[in-house]
């Protein structure tokens, strides 16, 4: 049991270093996303500064990522608590990773496939939510936020094991610690608070102008 521990400790991390974000500039514009835009290794930057597919594929790479440890954790028959390391294991990679000097991106999308895979079902609930959100305020962040928010009153709902009620919420949390300067930034750089919430410019499959 301990070597199948470490083998899947071993794998969420080197899963969740995996740079897409990084890998996608290079491929398709030969640059570095950390220089451009908010410098954020994740889908949203990829989105507005290399381009609307580029951004989707690193977002559902990104969430592949939790989502694959998550299942070889699975695999390896290890015990609920061990698999919930491996999730958050593989956030760590993402948000620093080996190959980059450990300077990643924030992990939400990777966060986002480690609770697609512990409850799939309930997550496509908060999904829906998250989508709708977005399509209002044209503001990821948020539509991430509010769908996770209701991700544990969900599992709730569908009578969940009191555990991953409280890993549903931790994890997040986690993930939101990383945000923080970055929506220091924001909120200093923002004329309109309201644009914190509804993004004016504009959506979030779109280039920056």
């Amino acid at each position: 049991m301990v070597g199948s521990i470490i083998i899947a400790i071993a794998i969420g991390y080197l899963l969740g270093s995996i740079p897409c974000a990084y890998i996608a500039g290079r491929l398709v514009k030969g640059v570095d996303i950390r220089q451009l835009g908010g410098g954020n290794m994740g889908a949203l930057n990829t989105m507005r500064e290399i381009g609307t597919v580029a951004g989707f594929a690193v977002l559902l790479a990104d969430m592949a990522k939790g989502l694959l440890a998550v299942l070889v954790a699975q695999w390896l028959g290890l015990p609920l608590l061990f698999v919930f390391i491996v999730g958050l294991t593989a956030v760590v990679g993402h948000n620093w990773p080996v190959w980059l000097r450990f300077k990643g991106g924030q992990g939400l999308a990777t966060t986002l496939g480690v609770l697609l895979a512990l409850v799939p079902i309930e997550f496509a609930i908060s999904f829906a939510i998250i989508v709708i959100v977005v399509l209002v305020t044209s503001n990821m962040r948020l539509g991430a936020g509010v769908g996770l928010v209701f991700l544990p009153l969900i599992i709730w709902l569908f009578g969940g094991e009191v555990s991953i009620i409280v890993y549903s919420i931790a994890l997040p949390l986690f993930c939101g610690l990383k945000m923080i300067p970055r929506l220091r930034t924001d909120v200093a750089r923002v004329g309109s608070k309201k644009d914190l919430i509804i993004d004016r410019q504009y959506k979030p499959w779109q280039r920056r102008r």
